[in-house]
């Protein structure tokens, strides 16, 4: 009998290791880029001393941060410059936040709201697309949030006049859940 339950108890064991390899795997794979980033070394002189001429040593923004100036309550917030969007929730704090790849033509800073969706149709630029959220119009091209079917981001043709904001399938999947219709969009510099 001892020989059985030896050889059960290294079955289970086996298993439990497998799931947990499996479940961390899983979060790994699932982590911002910024977050799965290793820290820069510094030497601590640098990093606590203010530079030569300054009075006070320059402080990072913090990437995850959502934009001062976004405005408040629920809404999606499009960061230009970084090339970020969040998700921020009734009481303000960003449940994701993710990069993305705009294409050539971008809205302006502004406050809209979500005005359509489609599940799945072909883009402007020819690649198939996925959780399409609208929310604005430059110039008769629309602006919206989608993902490409292949997962690609590439850096779009400038020749073309597109208005797709490009982002990873999962990252589509949480924007398509959470932007319905008339969910406010914020466009930041």
């Amino acid at each position: 009998m001892a020989r059985g339950s030896s050889g059960i108890v290294a079955a289970l064991t086996a298993a439990a290791v497998a799931a947990v390899g499996f479940l961390a795997y899983q979060a790994s794979a699932n982590v911002p880029d910024d977050l799965a980033a290793k820290p820069r070394a510094t030497s601590s002189a640098s990093a606590s001393a203010p530079a030569a001429g300054h009075g006070k040593p320059e402080r990072k923004k913090d990437p995850l941060a959502v934009p001062a100036g976004s405005g408040t309550g629920m809404r999606v917030v499009y960061a230009l410059k970084d090339r970020r969007v969040w998700l921020v929730d009734a009481k303000g704090k960003a449940s994701r936040t993710f990069k993305v790849m705009p294409s050539s033509v971008s809205a302006v800073p502004g406050t809209y709201a979500v005005t359509s969706r489609s599940g799945s149709v072909k883009g402007s630029d020819g690649v198939p697309i996925e959780h399409v959220v609208r929310f604005a119009a430059v110039n008769d091209v629309t602006i919206g949030f989608s993902a490409a079917q292949d997962g690609s981001m590439e850096e779009p043709d400038p020749t073309v006049k597109a208005g797709g904001v490009r982002m990873s399938r999962a990252d589509g999947d949480a924007v398509w859940r959470f932007a319905t219709v008339s969910v406010k969009v914020v466009v930041v510099p």
